[in-house]
């Protein structure tokens, strides 16, 4: 059996940086904006961003929803590689910090591709099955409260078609998941989730140990 990863030292990451990142203008001055944010960390990896916006072209997606838009770099990420006619539900709670990322959504020239709806997401994906749009979406990120992942997978999996991704962050939680019972809820309802995803049958899973844990689920 080959070797299961790579050591990812500063020099390797940097490496992976110089010969793969592609950023918009906006993206990395988005990045720069946020970088003295209190909560900064909360941001992806721009390899991250460049890998869901991958993801949307190579599906062709029309439609996308984001649960969990911070300063709004995943958003501008997703939209970017939307067709122009595309469109993004972005949902968030908090208008501080989106107020950061919207201006660097309109230097883009992608503002228009993005509905942000600032109430909880459940709310709002509720209101939009309740409307008749279930499978009607092609992409999903969630990155939100991770008390919240499972009702919010349970939703997103109904909004988007068969064939359709819904792509979850944070699921190896910095190795925390794997530590034996979780000493705190979000530990906790991140082991849960991955544990009924890994028997879930509606869906074709991978679990990639990038980032902090991104896990593809694509709707059979």
């Amino acid at each position: 059996m080959g070797a299961r990863y790579l050591t990812l030292n500063d020099k390797l990451y940097d490496y992976v940086l110089a010969h793969s990142l592609r950023e918009h203008p906006a993206q990395a001055a988005l990045r720069e904006a946020t970088r003295t944010h209190r909560a900064a960390g909360m941001q992806i990896a721009p390899e991250q961003g460049q890998l869901m916006a991958m993801l949307v072209k190579l599906m062709g997606a029309r439609r996308a929803i984001e649960i969990g838009v911070f300063t709004g770099y995943s958003a501008l990420a997703v939209a970017l590689a939307l067709p122009e006619d595309g469109r993004l539900l972005a949902c968030n709670i908090s208008d501080e910090t989106t107020r950061i990322g919207r201006p660097f959504w309109q230097q883009a020239g992608v503002a228009h591709k993005i509905d942000l709806q600032l109430r909880p997401a459940l709310q709002t994906l509720e209101a939009r099955l309740a409307a008749g749009e279930a499978g009607q979406y092609d992409f999903a990120f969630i990155d939100a409260d991770k008390t919240s992942y499972d009702a919010y997978f349970e939703r997103c999996l109904q909004l988007v078609r068969p064939g359709g991704l819904v792509v979850i962050d944070n699921t190896l939680w910095s190795g925390a998941v794997a530590q034996g019972p979780g000493k705190d809820a979000d530990t906790r309802a991140l082991q849960a989730l991955n544990a009924k995803l890994h028997g879930d049958e509606r869906i074709d899973l991978v679990v990639l140990p990038f980032s902090d844990g991104v896990t593809l689920a694509r709707r059979r």
